[in-house]
Order: structure tokens, then sequence, then C-alpha cells
């Protein structure tokens, strides 16, 4: 695997998606106090922090889960309006949650188009078209070969695959509709050492072939081998930010468990 720190992307590219001033309550419970945020095209940025610390209720923000009370996020330098998942797919923008969210009893082809079936005519109502059954495999085995994903028994439902297997396809699914931002929540929990690898590969995959990737992960090991960097979060704030690199991972560690005070390496 390419490590992660070779790939510069410079500072000057316009961000991809950019968020300022976070903020968001959940009644007397502030679950983001200002939080601001920026990744580019083709960089992995590694979002670390304790359990309770604001990770997913930012990323929820971004894909549409929740509605920010204060704070503007916006996609290519543009303000946008992201107050539901529909919202954030329409800004290119997918997210792959823990639990995946696949249908066991499909195959990858039905996953993948789930609820974006492709059919015609289009003059006809949505229930009265056909499915373009060859084109959906046609164009999912073509994504699989892109990424490199190797899946044994392409028609098998996903319930019959492997933990690494049914991330891969989830992941490959967000790509599939992803024109510009990927979110991976924990890709790797449960996983084994060698299915945590053909993930952070794929992930690798992603950054190279110009896609921007927000990574949630409590691996320090992961974050080193697939991030451009770091920022870590502490209680609905921005504690600092640094290069995924193994001379700040002690800085970063201690960021996460409130060592040191706030700062950007």
């Amino acid at each position: 695997m390419t490590d992660a720190v070779d790939v510069v992307v410079p500072s000057d590219v316009e961000p991809v998606l950019r968020v300022r001033g976070a903020t968001k309550t959940f009644g007397a419970v502030v679950a983001l106090e200002g939080v601001d945020l920026e990744v580019r095209a083709g960089e992995v940025l590694a979002l670390l922090g304790d359990n309770g610390a604001g990770k997913s209720t930012l990323i929820k923000c971004i894909s549409g889960v929740h509605k920010l009370d204060r704070g503007e996020i916006q996609i290519d330098g543009a303000p946008v309006q992201i107050t539901s998942a529909a919202d954030a797919r329409s800004n290119g923008i997918e997210t792959v949650y823990q639990d995946l969210a696949l249908f066991d009893n499909l195959n990858p082809t039905a996953n993948f188009f789930a609820g974006r079936e492709v059919a015609h005519p289009s003059w006809l109502p949505r229930g009265l078209q056909w499915m373009k059954k060859k084109e959906m495999s046609t164009r999912t085995k073509e994504l699989l070969d892109r990424l490199q994903i190797r899946l044994p028994h392409f028609d098998a439902d996903v319930a019959l695959m492997s933990g690494g297997q049914r991330q891969a396809v989830a992941v490959a699914r967000a790509v599939a509709f992803s024109s510009k931002l990927v979110i991976l929540d924990e890709p790797t929990a449960a996983l084994g050492l060698r299915e945590s690898a053909r993930v952070l590969e794929l992930v690798d995959r992603l950054r190279t072939s110009g896609v921007a990737v927000i990574l949630i992960s409590h691996s320090m090991d992961h974050v080193m081998a697939v991030a451009n960097r770091a920022m870590v979060m502490r209680r609905g704030r921005k504690i600092g930010e640094a290069p995924a690199t193994a001379d700040n991972q002690e800085q970063l560690v201690s960021w996460i468990v409130g060592a040191r005070g706030s700062t950007t390496v």
C-alpha cells in the first residue's frame, strides 16, 4: 500500500468540502461547538476522538441526518443547504455507516441500485417501467474492477459474504454514486487483520482516484496507513489537526485523551 503521507495535496487547492462554525445542540447538550473542517479531492482526512467527541454528529450533519443549528457547509467553495440525505447525495456526498445498510438478501448489483434502479421508458410511472438489469450488472462489475474488488461469487447474496467483502460492497456502492466525497465510519471495525488490510487498500485507491475521503477510526495504525491529515475532536470541539505521520502520532493521541492544549501542527 502506498504510504499516504507521501501523497501531498496542495493546500491552495479549493476544498471539496468546507465546514465553518458547525454548531449543534440536543436540548441542553452541546454536541458541536464552532467546528471547522476542510477536505480536498484526493485526500483522506481522519476524524479522531473518543466516544462522545462529536465525530458522529458532525458527519451526520454533513450527510443530512441532522441539520446544523449554526454554521455553514460549502461544496467546491459554494454554500449549500444540506437538510436531508437526498441533499447530501445531490451534492456528491455518500456515507458508509458501521451497520453498512446493506440488504442481506440481495446481490451486489441489487444493493448498488436499490432505490436508484436504471429503468425505461422514462415517460412511464416508476412502477410500470422495466428494469435494465443487464446494464446495472455491467456497471456494477465495471466499478468493482476499477476499485480492484474481487468477489468470489458476484451474484451471491451479500449475507453469504465475509465482513471484508460486505464492507467493500458498501464502499463501492458509495463510490458509484458519489462524485466528490465519501465518508467512512469505522470501516475496519470488527474485521480481522487480512480483511482490514483489504479495506485500507480500497481507501487508498479511493484517494488515488481523486475522491475526497473522511475516515472515522479508533485505530491509529489504520490512520497512519492511509490518512493524509488527522483532525481531533473532544467534547464537541475541534482540538487540533496535523499531518498523519509517525512523528505526530504521540501528539494526536495526547489530543484525543486531553493531555495537552489545542493547536495545529
